[in-house]
């Protein structure tokens, strides 16, 4: 089969990159491994944080793209899938500093708060002293999400295949030849968006064609939901996303959030063991989940953390935590989105669609190294 652009993968990247492209008029097949919403990688469950609060004017640049773009998405589907709760922030001075810094350069409204008052605003969490706030941050209905993505991507004329995995990919004058069990696919061109797959598509590919990954970690992550206790935070509406940012810097910054009817998800940020994504067996480690449920007990009295109820999920993280946008030929790859590439779903697909059809390049941060001769 030929067509203008082949997509490998159906998570938030790959079905946000679909859609794009095929808004922009190009014919897209879209190629996913396993079964439409399965839950093998990183884009599965109810829900994700989204947050301004990064502390470099490229990414606070990138979430307000992406906020845009979700709301473009509820118009377009008529469901809602961004549920703007807040989001705070809390822990090391220097780090909300620069945080607040790069969401004011954007005019991005913020409220800093100390600790105390905090409580008294959301008695469900327990606070260091620096917090900071932002009204704007919230909650993705993260399935929800993704069947929007999808649902549109095809109503632009995009053919989505599930249970197909890609074994190979190449290229030739005319493009790129596409490798499955039920044959070759041909198109113009192609994106890898395949999560914690993409390095083992892509990897040698890119090596030959004098561009190099950097060393991408896939990780199983461990967080878990908590059960709402009774009591003046036993309210939905009192749950904003929050990241706490620890003194210590060996210590991991931890994320959390509620899932409607699932109670508080909180996790520690990138901290799991390293795992092949087509080999591992999920099982939750009681270690790890004795941690948490410490740190829960601690700092989020709102909830039960006697009962957690605990996920298996993938990171596919860079040494430096940016993501890889960028584009060799007619192979555009995106990988290594580190935990925290959820929310940007819409944006980044609009910088996959314009990066592969027109050469339009991200910033340098997500660019491709030149590979080493050898």
């Amino acid at each position: 089969m030929t067509v203008d652009t082949i997509v490998i993968g159906a998570g938030v990247v790959g079905a946000a990159a679909a859609r794009s492209l095929a808004e922009a008029g190009s014919r897209v097949l879209l190629l996913e491994a396993f079964e439409r919403g399965h839950d093998r990688g990183s884009s599965h469950g109810a829900s994700r944080i989204f947050r301004y609060g990064y502390d470099t004017a490229d990414y606070v640049q990138l979430t307000v793209r992406a906020a845009a773009g979700w709301e473009r998405l509820e118009k377009q589907c008529g469901r809602t899938v961004f549920d703007r709760t807040g989001a705070l922030d809390h822990g090391d001075p220097k780090a909300l500093d620069a945080i607040a810094a790069a969401m004011t350069a954007e005019d991005l409204p913020s409220e800093r708060l100390r600790g105390a008052e905090a409580a008294e605003r959301w008695p469900g969490l327990k606070f260091e002293d620096d917090v900071l706030f932002s009204p704007g941050g919230g909650r993705l209905r993260a399935d929800a999400a993704i069947e929007a993505l999808l649902d549109t991507a095809e109503a632009a004329g995009a053919e989505l295949r599930f249970g197909v995995r890609v074994t190979g990919i190449d290229s030739d004058g005319d493009g790129v030849v596409v490798t499955t069990a039920d044959g070759e696919h041909r198109a113009a061109r192609l994106v890898v968006a395949a999560g914690s797959w993409t390095p083992t598509l892509a990897g040698d590919w890119l090596s030959h064609h004098g561009a190099a990954l950097p060393d991408v970690r896939v990780t199983e992550e461990q967080p878990a939901h908590f059960p709402l206790l009774p009591g003046p935070a036993d309210d939905e509406s009192l749950w904003p996303s929050f990241v706490h940012h620890p003194l210590d810097p060996e210590t991991p910054s931890v994320y959390g959030l509620l899932t409607p009817g699932e109670g508080v998800k909180v996790g520690a940020h990138g901290y799991g063991p390293v795992v092949d994504p087509d080999d591992r067996d999920r099982t939750i480690d009681p270690v790890r989940l004795g941690r948490l449920q410490r740190y829960v007990a601690e700092w989020v009295p709102g909830v039960d953390a006697s009962r957690p109820d605990a996920i298996s999920c993938l990171y596919d993280s860079t040494p430096d935590s940016d993501f890889v946008l960028d584009r060799v030929g007619p192979v555009t790859v995106a990988t290594g989105f580190s935990g925290h590439g959820f929310k940007f779903g819409p944006a980044l697909g609009d910088v996959l669609a314009r990066l592969a059809l027109h050469g339009e390049r991200a910033p340098e941060r997500f660019r491709l190294a030149v590979a080493e001769p050898g």
